[in-house]
């Protein structure tokens, strides 16, 4: 959901200026006459207007669209793609309203020169929109690669009206330009206040170090677009942005020694003021009438993906999928001596409070059994209904910067055990993990994943990203960056079940589930007692008419949870194409200067 704010000022304010266009969507309207005339007079006038780009803010708290996700059942973009069903005449994104974000950041910057005050405040507010600019284009790069660039708002007459895109190097110049402005210029703390839920200087850098990761592995593995040569200097940019944050910003991991607990309160506390981890963060406050929908990961529509589960490290540091008969443990027996921040993320038979503090859950074989818990309101009092949980969200934490600046100098080839002490292992440290040494052997399972990587420190770090972010929204953009959009294509599985009938999911040895050939068929939990057989949850490969449900065994009777929408029909992701999505054919009739990608 989009971040709300309270500043209903700036939202009528930006109601009245920026309403219905008559021909496009970047053309002025002479509605917003009256704004021009009397808004932005003063550096408190932009902080009003500029209250009004958080709206543009999305913490996101799903894996949704990657292959964290065991089954997702609505028709989503990325599932849509896979199976070729995505096509310039069905998508959407490039209209009107996919572009007003954009419009009312240069309608801001437009009028800048009518502020008059104090100029160091009115060049933090300038730093801010320019923050919100290169916020909107780092998502249109990653959709279309080719856009274009517009720095103000147009008229109706604007020659640059209906131009074509404007070249992937110019546009990801201009959001760096951006983006140093607003590190440069804006305010660390502009009022006295917790700014956190604020942009500051220190969320541009986050940002800065973010994109740049991002084009820099990009530029590095994507040889279609031509840019190759120049991936080095955004690596080199990712590394100084996040070491000045590192070195200069006072902000540390959360760490009092409770390990798992640590990990788990920076996705479910009422708020994060004062949490060091953090770097910016989103406040939903039922004073303040704003809430989330984090309860909807849990029970919902999707669970996560027996690749996720598996890629969390024992306890001895030692990969899960080189333990003998690591594919054939039940799901109260794959937890044991993991990563913590399993047990953080994915439900297991410890977990309790869903409906009570005390109540153990029950999973579903529907949803492939490894239901998300991270995000999810432990206490019921956060947890009230849709858009009515009140728990405090991260945009950026300190975490991630670590990964960043570890990932880019491992593949600039420069990274050192004392980058990964300083890294990957305060990550590691804070859940009682094993460091990662540079002389770590190769994992054969990471390497099968990601065949383009020659190190296994890369390979690790990688691991390191996957579990450390969960359902946080990196897991789709690193694959597409990473160029391993094979993975998309795997149809991805639940958990393990040795045979049909009943199984114990909630670790008290008694049989929780039951998974049955039809309703007409359960033989198999015939010998269990009538009143234990009466509480079972049952779930039943084919229904009575015989037709298959959504999810079947790998091996007939036993085997790993899947889907038969996978089996029958099969994922594909076509290289380069899908990296990219199509401009909507009814735009490029309209503007005949736009141009098609990579084979769209």
């Amino acid at each position: 959901m989009k971040l709300k704010t309270t500043y209903i000022l700036a939202l009528g304010l930006m109601t009245i200026g920026m309403t219905a266009c008559k021909k496009d969507f970047l053309q002025r309207n002479p509605e917003t006459e009256i704004t021009e005339g009397v808004f932005f007079q003063s550096p408190a006038d932009l902080e009003t207007y500029s209250n009004g780009f958080y709206q543009q803010i999305e913490p996101n708290y799903s894996d949704i669209n990657s292959d964290n996700i065991s089954n997702y059942n609505a028709n989503g973009e990325v599932d849509l793609l896979v199976r070729g069903g995505l096509s310039a005449a069905n998508v959407g994104g490039w209209g009107k309203d996919d572009w007003e974000d954009l419009r009312r950041v240069n309608f801001m910057l437009d009028h800048i020169g009518q502020a008059k005050g104090d100029p160091v405040l009115i060049k933090h507010y300038v730093g801010i929109a320019r923050f919100f600019r290169a916020m909107f284009y780092f998502d249109k790069i990653k959709k279309y690669s080719n856009v274009p660039w517009y720095g103000h708002v147009l008229s109706e007459n604007d020659p640059e009206l209906y131009k074509g895109q404007d070249p992937r190097a110019l546009v990801v110049d201009s959001v760096l330009n951006d983006l140093n402005y607003a590190a440069t210029n804006i305010k660390i703390d502009a009022k006295g206040k917790d700014t956190k839920t604020r942009v500051t200087k220190w969320a541009a850098l986050a940002l800065l170090s973010r994109f740049a990761l991002h084009e820099g592995t990009f530029r590095k593995y994507h040889d279609e677009l031509g840019l190759t040569s120049d991936y080095q200097r955004f690596l080199d940019i990712a590394v100084a942005a996040s070491d000045k944050i590192m070195k200069e910003g006072g902000f540390e991991l959360l760490s009092t020694g409770n390990g798992a607990a640590d990990y788990r309160s920076l996705f479910s506390s009422p708020t994060l003021s004062g949490n060091k981890e953090m770097i910016m963060w989103a406040d939903y406050n039922r004073e303040l009438g704003v809430g989330n929908n984090t309860h909807t990961v849990l029970d919902y529509t999707w669970s996560l993906s027996r690749s996720l589960a598996d890629t969390y490290l024992k306890t001895d540091g030692s990969p899960f999928t080189s333990s003998p008969g690591y594919n054939t443990k039940v799901y109260t027996e794959v937890f044991k001596d993991r990563d913590p921040r399993m047990a953080e993320t994915i439900i297991n038979p410890a977990f309790r409070g869903f409906n009570t503090l005390n109540e153990p859950y029950v999973i579903k074989a529907t949803l492939g059994g490894y239901n998300q818990i991270k995000f999810y309101p432990r206490d019921p009092a956060l947890r009230q209904g849709w858009q009515a949980n009140y728990t405090g969200l991260p945009v950026f934490r300190y975490a991630e910067i670590l990964l960043i600046n570890a990932e880019a100098k491992a593949e600039l080839g420069s990274i050192s055990q004392i980058d990964l002490d300083q890294t990957i292992n305060l990550l590691r440290s804070r859940v009682q993990m094993p460091p990662l040494n540079m002389g770590v052997a190769v994992d054969p399972v990471l390497a099968a994943m990601y065949p383009n990587v020659s190190t296994a420190v890369l390979l690790e770090i990688r691991r390191e990203r996957r579990v450390e972010t969960a359902c946080e929204g990196f897991r789709f953009s690193d694959l597409m960056r990473w160029k391993s959009g094979n993975l998309f294509q795997d149809s991805q599985q639940g958990m393990y079940v040795p045979a049909l009938g009943a199984m114990d999911v909630t670790g008290d040895g008694k049989p929780d589930i039951a998974i049955l050939p039809h309703p007409d068929d359960e033989s198999s939990i015939a010998s269990i007692p009538a009143e234990e057989r009466a509480k079972l949850s049952k779930f039943y490969l084919k229904d009575k008419a015989g037709k298959d449900q959504n999810f079947y065994l790998s091996n007939g009777n036993s085997g790993f949870i899947a889907f038969t929408r996978d089996r029958d029909q099969p994922r594909n992701f076509i290289s380069p194409k899908y990296y990219y999505r199509p401009i909507p054919v009814g735009e490029v009739v309209a503007n005949p200067q736009l141009k098609q990608v990579f084979g769209w």
